[in-house]
């Protein structure tokens, strides 16, 4: 080489330059090449790249230059997830416009993701806040209306008292709005919703069909979706002159437990607490206190059960003289089932607890097996799992499933009024999906509302329907709400005086088809070309965070329907066809003595010097394994800090490491390889300095190697003769070996596998090299270095594509690794002649049996009775039999 150590700062913007000079990532829609998609989840435009952003795009950009080494038509593009709150903020606390903000911070991000090297096809970029986009997603909601999949209702919503705007669940903190602090209030506002209900049991249906998910995310979708096969069951109420109704019905999965109902609890919002509220003020101050609180169903399962006697009864389906106390409760909310639920205490922990507090008791009505009736009771653990029916009546000794059948047939066969008093129905968790937001930075909603034509859509030639530019962010509440003039406009149907619509769309709906788009950026007249969908999609591999394991990717299944729905995409129904969920990247945080935060770049850490109390004496080095007596101190002050807990990086903890310091200090492929090499990519990494170091020094080490194959090496296109001597053979052996595993790795996305595989044949050429004498290489052995260093550099290219390039080049090549053809390897180098058996006798391993590989049955069975473990351990008895399963195992029977 003409240097002794690579240069990252001089190669990497070098390298980067010539692959944009020569636009080699551009994905042409006409190639007739196989397609491959590859797609990460785009980032929001926060203004800078975090070391998560660099392991997922890492991620993807290996798979992207792999899989264009093989040969395929490779669309990896990139975008912005534009819209959302953060702007609007930033606008009201820096007197500057949303709009602004986020182009600035898409700029400096962009400059930061080119630095890493990414094979991205930049002439797709979109941005979800750029109208040339949602001016495609207005179109879009004009069709799903058209398609009956968009409804406009009442619903209830988080409302700020005080921002005047309604919250997503997750922005109620604690009861309390996230910005303002206010106490949340629920409210009922008319909403835009798209129908995802339709569809319910279509996207968990097809859930069976995503293989290359992770389990996990299918079952939480699963889980969220919430199929359920139930009875519907009827409870007349006792009489009362405060109500005029007669009954209650409610949902449940669990008629068997009828028996041992203690009560029925109804939704603060239930029409029959409103008609009791009426003539009783405590139930309707308790009411308007359940009004303070999220609507989340998590919110209101971990919230204090509580509830409130109404008076009212409700007579037992199978004993009219059993009558049950009905509540109005805090934790029953009416989008869920009937708005309805009967209490069954022993057998449902959210019923137990309420029942504990009033004082309700509860009646076991299952035993668990191997319990006895009489003496089986619950107190603070309800039970849940199987048994046999007790306390009964008709149902005693029946399994739970017998009983629910039982129970079903009784009721559906019994009149109550002119309907039975049961049916069996399905139903779902999912709700349809709210895509209102009262907000500036947001896609507008293509409508527009007159007195005289009620809802009237905007006409497609009309579209967009932008933004307006001169807004204030003042005031709290929605700024489009108080425009003065954006707002109004004609009809046009009536041509009179007329309102736009103020509220804008949920972000999800930006990311819900935006991988769509990229297909084909370039249509202005509709948000897809049907061709270039099926061209491309479903993605071949999509990478994310496990956070978006809900609700992002269920929306974009549903817009995927939705689309195919209104004619956007043809047969297809499934989005992404492979799903990978990486973990996030941690490090240990510091304090100082006044608990300060600090960064890591402000602290200096010592190794080996004396424990001292109150700081870490361990801390997880990048093996895992823990280095003792570390102890950190403030650069500016010099004082000791604490080291404490590895945690996720987080700017409020300041435990984050700047990707372009990284850059800076080392380069892009050493921030690369390690994300890549410290541990399982579905698993957290823990970013360390020493782990970053040690990535450095590889990239050293192989520009060295390269350097040291290249002067043994014959010149390029050398052939390997047919018949090469030993040493020659274990190098190619070595290096097809190595080559066939890294192929398996990424191919399994295992790259950590894949890095360790190339630190072993580093070490394998290295001794090779260590042992050759110059002077007296032969031809074949040169010709198998020259391979050697050839395919070394292209299995590192995917990975580390600047030093790859380098080495290339310094190998002699004229074109560009990363547009090189992956290599071949031959796999009959690497089968072994001999072959392992373990031998068992009689179901225990007693012997291992190493024999040719093509030997037959015959020889195999004589050389495992021939050895000694396993003649010992027949003592002398005959053999009954041999079984030999081909290159696994040899079993002897005797």
């Amino acid at each position: 080489m003409d240097s002794e150590r690579y240069n990252a700062r001089e190669a990497e913007p070098k390298w980067q330059a010539i692959w944009d000079e020569k636009d080699i990532f551009r994905t042409g829609n006409a190639d007739a090449r196989p397609k491959y998609y590859v797609l990460e989840m785009f980032p929001y435009p926060s203004g800078r790249i975090h070391m998560g952003h660099v392991r997922n795009y890492t991620m993807g950009d290996v798979i992207a230059r792999y899989k264009r080494a093989r040969g395929f038509n490779v669309l990896h593009p990139m975008g912005w997830d534009a819209f959302g709150m953060p702007a609007e903020n930033a606008a009201w606390h820096n007197k500057s416009h949303p709009a602004d903000w986020t182009y600035a911070n898409i700029a400096s991000m962009r400059t930061q993701l080119k630095s890493m090297g990414l094979s991205i096809d930049w002439s797709r970029e979109i941005a979800t806040c750029d109208p040339s986009y949602y001016k495609h997603q207005q179109k879009m909601f004009l069709d799903f209306l058209d398609a009956g999949l968009v409804v406009r209702k009442k619903s209830k919503v988080n409302w700020d008292p005080l921002d005047h705007t309604v919250l997503a669940n997750e922005q109620v903190i604690d009861g309390r709005g996230w910005r303002s602090g206010a106490l949340v209030e629920q409210r009922e506002l008319t909403q835009w919703f798209f129908k995802i209900t339709d569809f319910a049991e279509e996207l968990l249906g097809s859930l069976d069909t995503l293989t290359r998910w992770p389990e996990k995310v299918r079952l939480m979708q699963a889980n969220w979706i919430g199929r359920s096969e139930g009875l519907g069951v009827r409870f007349e109420l006792d009489p009362a002159p405060a109500v005029k109704a007669r009954e209650i019905e409610v949902y449940t999965t669990r008629p068997d437990t009828l028996f041992g109902a203690k009560f029925l609890a109804i939704a603060a919002d239930h029409p029959l607490a409103a008609e009791a509220a009426r003539n009783d003020p405590a139930l309707a101050a308790f009411i308007d206190d359940c009004h303070h609180g999220g609507t989340s169903l998590a919110a209101i399962e971990t919230a204090e059960k509580k509830g409130y006697d109404t008076g009212l009864k409700a007579r037992h389906p199978f004993d009219p003289e059993w009558k049950l106390p009905v509540y109005a409760a805090n934790f029953v909310l009416m989008d869920y089932g009937t708005g309805a639920i009967f209490g069954c205490p022993a057998h449902d922990q959210r019923d137990l607890e309420f029942a504990n507090a009033y004082g309700l008791g509860n009646t076991p009505v299952v035993c668990p097996p191997g319990q006895d009736p009489e003496t089986f009771e619950i107190t603070d653990t309800a039970y849940d799992g199987d048994g046999v029916l007790i306390h009964s009546r008709f149902l005693d000794g029946m399994s739970i499933a017998a009983a629910k059948e039982d129970v079903a047939r009784r009721l559906e066969g019994r009149p109550l009024g002119n309907r039975p008093q049961g049916k069996r129905e399905v139903q779902y968790r999912l709700r349809d999906w709210g895509i209102s937001r009262q907000r500036y930075w947001g896609c507008p909603i293509p409508i527009i509302h007159c007195e005289a034509c009620g809802v009237v859509p905007v006409p497609a030639a009309d579209l967009p329907v932008e933004l307006p530019k001169d807004m204030s962010f003042d005031e709290p509440g929605n700024p489009l709400a108080r425009h003065p003039a954006w707002k109004h406009v004609t009809c046009p149907k009536c041509g009179g005086a007329a309102q736009r619509e103020t509220d804008t769309m949920d972000t999800f709906v930006d990311s819900s088809w935006y991988f769509a788009r990229f297909t084909d950026p370039w249509n202005e007249a509709a948000p897809t070309t049907p061709e270039m969908v099926e061209k491309f999609l479903p993605v071949d591999q999509y990478i994310g965070g496990i956070e978006h394991a809900i609700l992002h990717l269920l929306y974009a299944r549903f817009f995927t329907r939705a689309m195919q729905a209104t004619g956007h995409v043809g047969a297809l129904k499934e989005p992404f066809a492979g799903l990978f969920t990486q973990g996030m990247v941690v490090h240990e945080t510091y304090r100082d003595q006044d608990g300060t935060w600090l960064y890591p770049a402000e602290i200096r850490l010592s190794v080996g010097s004396p424990p001292q109390a109150g700081n870490a004496l361990t801390s997880v080095k990048s093996d895992g394994s823990q280095a003792v007596g570390r102890r950190a101190f403030s650069i500016s002050t010099g004082g000791e800090v604490t080291i404490g807990a590895i945690e996720k990086m987080s700017k409020s903890k300041k435990n984050t490491v700047d990707p372009d310091d990284i850059i800076l200090a080392f380069g892009a492929d050493t921030a690369r390889w390690y994300v890549l090499s410290d541990s399982p990519p579905e698993r957290d990494v823990i970013w360390t300095e020493e782990g970053v170091q040690g990535a450095a020094k590889f990239v050293q080490r192989l520009w060295r190697l390269v350097g040291e194959l290249k002067g043994l090496a014959a010149p390029i296109v050398t052939p390997v003769p047919a018949d090469v001597s030993a040493e020659a053979a274990a190098i190619r052996r070595a290096v097809h070996g190595g080559l066939i595993k890294v192929e398996e790795d990424i191919e399994r996305l295992r790259f950590n596998r894949a890095v360790a595989q190339i630190h072993d044949l580093a070490n394998k050429l290295s001794a090779a090299v260590g042992d050759i004498e110059t002077a007296k290489v032969a031809p074949d052995l040169r010709a198998a270095f020259r391979e050697a260093a050839d395919m070394l550099t292209l299995m590192l290219a995917p990975m580390m594509p600047h030093l790859a390039e380098e080495c290339w080049a310094a190998l002699g090549h004229r074109d560009l690794a990363a547009q090189a053809a992956w290599p071949s390897a031959d796999r009959a180098l690497v089968v072994e002649d001999t072959i392992a058996y373990p031998v068992q006798v009689n179901g225990r391993k007693r012997a291992d049996l190493v024999v040719a590989r093509d030997a037959g049955n015959a020889a195999i069975e004589a050389a495992a009775l021939a050895l000694e473990p396993v003649r010992r351990a027949l003592e002398g008895r005959p053999v009954k039999k041999v079984i030999i399963v081909p290159q696994r195992i040899v079993n002897v029977v005797g």
